[in-house]
Protein backbone atom coordinates (compact mmCIF):
# COMPACT_ATOMS: atom_id res chain seq x y z
CA UNK A 1 0.00 0.00 0.00
CA UNK A 2 1.42 3.36 -1.05
CA UNK A 3 2.06 6.07 1.50
CA UNK A 4 -0.35 8.86 0.56
CA UNK A 5 1.40 11.35 2.85
CA UNK A 6 4.59 11.21 0.82
CA UNK A 7 5.06 12.93 -2.52
CA UNK A 8 6.83 10.39 -4.68
CA UNK A 9 9.10 11.42 -7.50
CA UNK A 10 8.67 10.41 -11.13
CA UNK A 11 9.08 6.75 -11.95
CA UNK A 12 11.66 7.25 -14.69
CA UNK A 13 14.83 9.27 -14.78
CA UNK A 14 14.53 13.03 -15.02
CA UNK A 15 16.81 16.00 -15.54
CA UNK A 16 16.71 19.20 -13.51
CA UNK A 17 15.27 22.20 -15.34
CA UNK A 18 17.82 24.50 -16.96
CA UNK A 19 16.96 28.17 -17.06
CA UNK A 20 18.46 30.96 -19.09
CA UNK A 21 21.48 32.25 -17.19
CA UNK A 22 20.91 35.74 -18.53
CA UNK A 23 24.39 36.25 -19.90
CA UNK A 24 25.29 39.85 -20.31
CA UNK A 25 25.10 40.96 -23.90
CA UNK A 26 26.80 43.92 -25.43
CA UNK A 27 25.52 47.33 -24.42
CA UNK A 28 22.76 48.35 -26.82
CA UNK A 29 23.36 51.89 -27.94
CA UNK A 30 20.74 54.55 -27.46
CA UNK A 31 18.92 55.10 -30.75
CA UNK A 32 16.54 57.87 -29.78
CA UNK A 33 17.54 61.52 -29.54
CA UNK A 34 19.08 62.78 -26.29
CA UNK A 35 16.04 64.98 -25.61
CA UNK A 36 13.46 62.27 -26.39
CA UNK A 37 11.58 60.20 -23.82
CA UNK A 38 10.17 56.74 -24.34
CA UNK A 39 6.47 56.30 -25.17
CA UNK A 40 4.24 55.81 -22.14
CA UNK A 41 0.82 54.26 -21.63
CA UNK A 42 -1.34 55.56 -18.79
CA UNK A 43 -4.86 54.53 -17.80
CA UNK A 44 -6.87 55.55 -14.76
CA UNK A 45 -9.72 53.79 -12.96
CA UNK A 46 -8.25 50.29 -13.24
CA UNK A 47 -9.18 49.31 -9.65
CA UNK A 48 -12.88 49.94 -8.98
CA UNK A 49 -12.63 49.13 -5.26
CA UNK A 50 -10.17 52.00 -4.63
CA UNK A 51 -10.97 55.70 -4.44
CA UNK A 52 -8.57 56.28 -7.32
CA UNK A 53 -6.21 54.14 -9.34
CA UNK A 54 -3.89 54.29 -12.32
CA UNK A 55 -1.71 52.00 -14.41
CA UNK A 56 1.52 53.10 -16.13
CA UNK A 57 3.58 51.17 -18.66
CA UNK A 58 6.89 52.38 -20.10
CA UNK A 59 8.19 51.05 -23.40
CA UNK A 60 11.27 48.79 -23.10
CA UNK A 61 14.68 49.91 -24.24
CA UNK A 62 15.74 49.50 -27.86
CA UNK A 63 16.73 45.98 -28.82
CA UNK A 64 14.96 44.35 -25.84
CA UNK A 65 12.07 41.95 -26.32
CA UNK A 66 9.14 41.87 -23.97
CA UNK A 67 7.54 44.58 -21.89
CA UNK A 68 9.04 47.56 -20.17
CA UNK A 69 8.44 48.82 -16.66
CA UNK A 70 4.89 48.42 -15.35
CA UNK A 71 3.50 50.21 -12.31
CA UNK A 72 0.10 50.37 -10.69
CA UNK A 73 -1.15 52.72 -7.99
CA UNK A 74 -4.21 52.70 -5.76
CA UNK A 75 -5.41 55.56 -3.56
CA UNK A 76 -7.58 54.85 -0.52
CA UNK A 77 -9.26 57.81 1.12
CA UNK A 78 -9.57 60.48 2.29
CA UNK A 79 -11.10 58.74 5.26
CA UNK A 80 -11.47 59.62 8.92
CA UNK A 81 -8.60 58.84 11.23
CA UNK A 82 -9.18 56.62 14.26
CA UNK A 83 -10.43 58.32 17.39
CA UNK A 84 -7.22 57.41 19.15
CA UNK A 85 -5.19 59.42 16.62
CA UNK A 86 -4.26 62.98 17.63
CA UNK A 87 -6.07 65.83 15.95
CA UNK A 88 -4.45 67.03 12.74
CA UNK A 89 -5.61 70.16 10.89
CA UNK A 90 -4.15 68.67 7.72
CA UNK A 91 -4.65 65.47 5.81
CA UNK A 92 -2.24 62.70 6.84
CA UNK A 93 -0.51 61.24 3.77
CA UNK A 94 0.93 57.73 3.80
CA UNK A 95 2.87 56.30 0.85
CA UNK A 96 3.94 52.72 0.27
CA UNK A 97 6.17 51.61 -2.64
CA UNK A 98 6.84 47.91 -3.12
CA UNK A 99 8.32 45.71 -5.82
CA UNK A 100 6.21 42.65 -6.55
CA UNK A 101 8.08 39.42 -5.71
CA UNK A 102 8.05 38.51 -9.41
CA UNK A 103 8.96 41.98 -10.69
CA UNK A 104 12.61 41.12 -11.34
CA UNK A 105 14.52 38.00 -12.28
CA UNK A 106 15.96 37.81 -8.79
CA UNK A 107 12.92 37.26 -6.59
CA UNK A 108 12.10 40.10 -4.21
CA UNK A 109 11.23 39.64 -0.58
CA UNK A 110 7.82 40.32 0.87
CA UNK A 111 9.21 42.89 3.32
CA UNK A 112 10.35 46.26 2.05
CA UNK A 113 14.10 46.79 1.80
CA UNK A 114 16.01 50.07 2.19
CA UNK A 115 15.63 51.10 -1.45
CA UNK A 116 11.86 50.70 -1.34
CA UNK A 117 11.67 52.74 1.86
CA UNK A 118 13.70 55.50 0.20
CA UNK A 119 11.31 55.49 -2.75
CA UNK A 120 8.35 55.80 -0.38
CA UNK A 121 9.94 58.78 1.38
CA UNK A 122 10.70 60.63 -1.85
CA UNK A 123 7.21 59.90 -3.20
CA UNK A 124 5.59 61.29 -0.05
CA UNK A 125 7.63 64.49 -0.34
CA UNK A 126 6.72 64.88 -4.01
CA UNK A 127 2.98 64.43 -3.45
CA UNK A 128 2.74 66.46 -0.26
CA UNK A 129 3.85 69.61 -2.07
CA UNK A 130 1.02 69.29 -4.60
CA UNK A 131 -1.94 68.34 -2.39
CA UNK A 132 -4.15 70.87 -0.59
CA UNK A 133 -4.01 69.14 2.77
CA UNK A 134 -5.90 71.73 4.83
CA UNK A 135 -9.18 70.90 3.08
CA UNK A 136 -9.25 67.47 4.71
CA UNK A 137 -8.65 67.93 8.47
CA UNK A 138 -8.29 64.80 10.60
CA UNK A 139 -8.35 62.61 7.53
CA UNK A 140 -5.89 60.19 6.04
CA UNK A 141 -5.11 58.96 2.55
CA UNK A 142 -3.01 55.95 1.60
CA UNK A 143 -1.10 55.82 -1.69
CA UNK A 144 0.13 52.34 -2.61
CA UNK A 145 2.41 51.90 -5.63
CA UNK A 146 3.34 48.42 -6.83
CA UNK A 147 6.07 47.81 -9.41
CA UNK A 148 4.67 44.85 -11.33
CA UNK A 149 7.60 44.52 -13.69
CA UNK A 150 11.03 46.10 -13.46
CA UNK A 151 12.74 47.89 -16.28
CA UNK A 152 15.60 45.38 -16.50
CA UNK A 153 16.49 42.12 -14.87
CA UNK A 154 17.92 42.81 -11.43
CA UNK A 155 20.71 40.30 -12.04
CA UNK A 156 21.99 42.27 -15.03
CA UNK A 157 21.63 45.52 -13.10
CA UNK A 158 23.60 44.20 -10.14
CA UNK A 159 26.38 42.69 -12.26
CA UNK A 160 26.76 45.85 -14.30
CA UNK A 161 26.47 48.02 -11.19
CA UNK A 162 23.64 50.12 -12.59
CA UNK A 163 20.93 49.25 -10.08
CA UNK A 164 21.25 52.60 -8.33
CA UNK A 165 20.57 54.41 -11.62
CA UNK A 166 17.50 52.29 -12.41
CA UNK A 167 15.96 53.39 -9.10
CA UNK A 168 15.75 56.94 -10.41
CA UNK A 169 13.55 55.86 -13.33
CA UNK A 170 11.40 53.89 -10.92
CA UNK A 171 10.87 56.99 -8.78
CA UNK A 172 9.90 59.05 -11.82
CA UNK A 173 7.33 56.44 -12.78
CA UNK A 174 6.00 56.26 -9.21
CA UNK A 175 5.45 60.02 -9.12
CA UNK A 176 3.62 60.02 -12.45
CA UNK A 177 1.32 57.08 -11.74
CA UNK A 178 0.56 58.30 -8.19
CA UNK A 179 -0.33 61.76 -9.46
CA UNK A 180 -2.78 60.29 -11.97
CA UNK A 181 -4.35 58.08 -9.29
CA UNK A 182 -4.78 61.04 -6.92
CA UNK A 183 -6.49 63.02 -9.66
CA UNK A 184 -8.73 60.02 -10.34
CA UNK A 185 -9.66 59.96 -6.64
CA UNK A 186 -10.79 63.59 -6.80
CA UNK A 187 -8.39 64.87 -4.15
CA UNK A 188 -7.77 68.61 -4.39
CA UNK A 189 -4.29 69.56 -5.61
CA UNK A 190 -2.69 72.82 -6.64
CA UNK A 191 -1.39 71.16 -9.81
CA UNK A 192 -0.69 67.77 -11.34
CA UNK A 193 2.82 66.71 -10.40
CA UNK A 194 4.89 64.69 -12.86
CA UNK A 195 8.25 62.96 -12.64
CA UNK A 196 11.22 63.48 -14.95
CA UNK A 197 14.74 62.04 -15.07
CA UNK A 198 17.90 63.32 -16.74
CA UNK A 199 21.43 61.93 -16.60
CA UNK A 200 24.96 62.94 -17.49
CA UNK A 201 26.47 60.07 -19.50
CA UNK A 202 29.98 59.49 -20.79
CA UNK A 203 31.25 57.69 -23.88
CA UNK A 204 33.40 54.61 -24.02
CA UNK A 205 36.64 56.50 -23.51
CA UNK A 206 35.08 58.77 -20.89
CA UNK A 207 36.06 61.98 -22.66
CA UNK A 208 32.74 62.91 -24.30
CA UNK A 209 29.89 63.73 -21.92
CA UNK A 210 26.30 64.67 -22.69
CA UNK A 211 22.95 65.03 -20.94
CA UNK A 212 20.12 62.71 -21.95
CA UNK A 213 16.48 62.57 -20.92
CA UNK A 214 14.82 59.39 -19.67
CA UNK A 215 18.11 57.45 -19.41
CA UNK A 216 18.35 53.66 -19.48
CA UNK A 217 21.51 52.53 -17.72
CA UNK A 218 22.06 49.52 -19.98
CA UNK A 219 22.14 51.76 -23.07
CA UNK A 220 25.20 53.75 -21.97
CA UNK A 221 28.77 52.87 -21.17
CA UNK A 222 28.88 54.99 -18.05
CA UNK A 223 26.52 57.25 -16.10
CA UNK A 224 28.18 59.96 -14.05
CA UNK A 225 25.18 61.64 -12.41
CA UNK A 226 21.40 61.41 -12.47
CA UNK A 227 18.68 63.80 -11.36
CA UNK A 228 15.00 63.02 -10.74
CA UNK A 229 12.52 65.84 -10.11
CA UNK A 230 8.84 66.10 -9.24
CA UNK A 231 7.61 69.18 -11.09
CA UNK A 232 4.45 71.30 -11.09
CA UNK A 233 4.35 72.85 -14.59
CA UNK A 234 1.54 75.36 -14.06
CA UNK A 235 3.17 76.76 -10.91
CA UNK A 236 6.76 76.24 -12.11
CA UNK A 237 7.73 74.60 -8.82
CA UNK A 238 9.76 71.53 -7.86
CA UNK A 239 8.34 69.54 -4.95
CA UNK A 240 11.11 66.94 -4.76
CA UNK A 241 14.63 66.68 -6.14
CA UNK A 242 16.88 63.61 -5.92
CA UNK A 243 20.43 63.88 -7.21
CA UNK A 244 22.88 60.98 -7.44
CA UNK A 245 26.44 60.86 -8.63
CA UNK A 246 29.13 63.46 -9.05
CA UNK A 247 29.78 65.92 -11.85
CA UNK A 248 33.38 65.84 -13.09
CA UNK A 249 35.34 69.05 -12.83
CA UNK A 250 36.16 68.93 -16.55
CA UNK A 251 32.51 68.74 -17.63
CA UNK A 252 30.88 71.79 -19.19
CA UNK A 253 27.62 71.07 -17.34
CA UNK A 254 26.62 72.03 -13.82
CA UNK A 255 23.91 70.93 -11.42
CA UNK A 256 21.48 73.58 -12.64
CA UNK A 257 21.68 72.41 -16.25
CA UNK A 258 21.01 68.82 -15.22
CA UNK A 259 17.99 69.87 -13.14
CA UNK A 260 16.59 71.97 -15.99
CA UNK A 261 16.80 69.00 -18.36
CA UNK A 262 15.01 66.81 -15.81
CA UNK A 263 12.27 69.45 -15.65
CA UNK A 264 12.04 69.27 -19.44
CA UNK A 265 11.48 65.51 -19.20
CA UNK A 266 8.75 65.98 -16.59
CA UNK A 267 6.92 68.42 -18.88
CA UNK A 268 6.70 65.73 -21.52
CA UNK A 269 5.29 63.30 -18.97
CA UNK A 270 2.77 65.88 -17.75
CA UNK A 271 1.21 66.00 -21.20
CA UNK A 272 0.43 62.29 -20.92
CA UNK A 273 -1.36 62.76 -17.58
CA UNK A 274 -3.42 65.65 -18.93
CA UNK A 275 -4.42 63.68 -22.03
CA UNK A 276 -5.44 60.65 -19.98
CA UNK A 277 -7.54 62.68 -17.54
CA UNK A 278 -9.15 64.64 -20.39
CA UNK A 279 -10.14 61.36 -22.05
CA UNK A 280 -11.77 60.15 -18.84
CA UNK A 281 -13.72 63.41 -18.46
CA UNK A 282 -14.84 63.24 -22.09
CA UNK A 283 -16.07 59.67 -21.73
CA UNK A 284 -18.00 60.50 -18.55
CA UNK A 285 -19.76 63.42 -20.24
CA UNK A 286 -20.77 61.31 -23.21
Amino acid sequence: MADRRRVNGPGGSSLPPVYDDGELDAVSRRQRAPDAIRPLYLKTGVTPSASGSAYLEIEPREGEHGSGMKLTCTVHGPRSLPRSAPFSPYMVLSTHVKFAPFATKQRRGYLRDSSEKDLSTHLETALRGAMIADRWPKSGVDVVVTIIEGESTRQDAVERRVEEWDVMNVLGGCITVASAAIADAGIDCVDTVSGGVAALVAGKDGSETSIVLDPVALEHESILATCCVAYLPNRDEITNLWFKGRLPSTASYNHQSLVSRAVQASKGTHGLISASLSEVIGNSQN
